[in-house]
């Protein structure tokens, strides 16, 4: 066995990134890979001036340690651009901007490795020190392994794509993700429709709806949600997305826990205000003196199958309220159904029937994010994706991501190197012993 690192991350999103920014300050020494050339954050989807839903203090180090040189503020201060973001005065960074903040620490991370393919990860839990082999494919399609002592698997997620809506051309049936390199394409057709209901659905429509001015193009947004609904941004509401909220999430059982989340739905679905106003802000100016804003908006209206037609498609809807079905045409089509999990085929073939399940999708995750296994291991395997079920709506939040790397290198270390804070809101869940009467 070659060099036997702490810590093997897979995948390289902005929270492994986070972990092996936070991991510099520690003794400990890890390896982070990832398939792609270089560092990449949903790059079909860098429209411009729309910004991240979270605030800017939500980058990859900030929440553990303010003083790092690899936070956003550090990042506009080496970028000299310090000052034009204090007079631009916003809470919220531009999604580019993000993104070109990501490659910046990436840039300057040693212990990151693109153009490695994980094909395979091999528990060595026998052996005198128990460890993980990770297998990778360079890019020359030859093979060489890594050797960690536990594992980060952050594969992040993949688009999701009915069956019934899969299978065409990507020119004519996109899913959001590949927007900006169909976009040119997009505008030189005649009718467009968005199918979801989400932020990026809104986001795509309104971009669109932005270059319609001067086409001949129609526009169409169906969604089956009851509306174009705003995300729930109250400051009280924020609070769900603590970790003293995700202490009480997790002690809930599986059927609690799926509950809640129901009932969190206006904090993990919806629009942001911005966006909303801009659209109706938009489609206002273009109907002064009664011109027609040429689009067509339509909620309570699932799109069940999507079949192709004589130079167009035809999409197989229903009005779910009035139970109305209906046939629509469009010349392409954009699919913002969102995303689920990615868990690799490897994952499924070494681990699956090696650790507990709560559901046929959902694994077993501690508090402190390691799989749970039917065996005692000491190699531990963490993961930072499909953590919904397990650690409640803010599973995706950037900012408690940083949490979740806290939680993982203190552990990794067997002491606290980032304090882990509690007691962190207003609010509390369960009523005090010493207060019950």
């Amino acid at each position: 066995m070659s060099r036997l690192y702490d810590v093997v991350g897979i995948g390289i999103g902005p929270y492994n990134l986070g972990l092996a920014a936070l991991m510099e300050k520690t003794e400990l020494e890890g390896i982070f890979l990832d398939r792609t050339p270089e560092f990449r954050w949903h790059p079909g989807m860098m429209i411009e001036k729309m910004d991240l839903q979270v605030p800017f203090l939500a980058d990859v180090v900030t929440f553990a340690d303010p003083t790092s040189p690899y936070s956003y503020l550090n990042y506009l201060h080496k970028q000299n651009r310090m000052f034009k973001f204090f007079f631009y005065s916003e809470f919220k960074v531009p999604r580019p901007e993000y993104n070109a903040y990501l490659s910046w620490v990436a840039n300057q991370l040693e212990n990151l490795r693109f153009g490695k393919t994980v094909v395979d990860v091999i528990d060595h839990k026998d052996d005198e020190t128990p460890h993980y082999e990770v297998v990778v494919k360079e890019e020359d399609g030859q093979t060489e392994s890594y050797f960690g002592k536990h594992v980060v698997m952050g594969t992040g997620s993949e688009p999701l794509i009915l069956d019934s809506m899969s299978g065409f051309p990507v020119e004519d049936v996109l899913h959001t993700s590949s927007y900006l390199y169909e976009k040119e394409n997009l505008l030189h057709s005649k009718h467009v429709t968005v199918v979801g209901s989400g932020q990026s659905a809104a986001e795509v429509f309104l971009d669109l709806l932005q270059e319609q001015m001067n086409r001949d193009m129609h526009l169409t947004l169906l969604t089956r949600s009851g509306g174009l609904f705003q995300l729930d941004s109250s400051k009280l509401g924020q609070e769900f997305f603590s970790p003293d909220y995700v202490d009480y999430f997790h002690s809930l059982s599986y059927d609690q826990r799926m509950k809640a989340l129901d009932t969190l739905g206006n904090l993990r679905k919806g629009i942001d205000p911005d966006t909303l106003i801009q659209l109706y802000e938009t489609l206002y100016h273009r109907t002064v003196d009664g011109k027609k804003a040429n689009v067509t908006i339509q909620p309570l209206t699932e799109v069940q199958e999507i079949n192709a037609g004589e130079g167009h498609y035809t999409l197989k809807c229903k009005q779910w309220q009035k139970e109305e079905t209906f046939d629509y045409h469009s010349e392409k089509v954009v699919l913002a159904t969102g995303y689920k999990p990615h868990i690799p085929k490897w994952f499924q073939e070494r681990f699956a029937d090696e650790i507990e399940w709560e559901d046929d999708k959902r694994y077993k995750v501690t508090r402190d994010f390691r799989l749970e296994f039917k065996d005692t291991h000491t190699n531990h395997f963490f993961t930072l994706t499909n953590l919904e079920h397990s650690h409640g709506a803010g599973a995706t939040n950037l900012g408690l991501a940083v949490q979740r790397n806290i939680e993982i290198i203190n552990l990794l270390a067997g002491k606290e190197i980032y304090q882990n804070q509690r007691d962190t809101i207003f609010q509390q869940f369960t009523m005090d012993e010493d207060k019950k009467k």
